[in-house]
């Protein structure tokens, strides 16, 4: 049992850093494509929070593809009622946006 028990805490330790989001660059796209301006990562602001993000989409099968659909593509969304445009990223690194997107949702 000891042995089954050291084989999958080792088989953990190799998989999580496979599926780390890479932190500086995620924080680098959001502050190029200017999306502090609405977002923080903890505190809401015109827009929602990124742990905010990440709770609404905790354990949806979908999360990934509509976050990314979302940073990636214009769009309207109201904030205090009113519409207002949404921007997108600023690149259109397919593994940057990934990354962007991981990142969110691991908040």
């Amino acid at each position: 049992m000891k042995r089954h028990l050291a084989v999958l805490a080792c088989s953990l330790a190799v998989a999580v850093p496979a599926y780390a989001a890479d932190e500086a660059d995620a924080m680098a796209l959001l502050e190029d494509s200017k999306c502090f301006k609405c977002h923080s990562v903890d505190k809401k602001k015109d827009g929602p929070a990124y742990k905010e993000v990440a709770a609404k989409y905790k354990g949806k099968p979908e999360a990934e593809a509509k976050l990314t659909k979302h940073v990636t593509q214009p769009s309207k969304v109201k904030i205090d009622g009113v519409e207002e445009d949404h921007g997108a990223v600023k690149i259109r690194s397919e593994a940057r946006i990934k990354n962007l997107v991981q990142w969110i949702l691991s908040r």
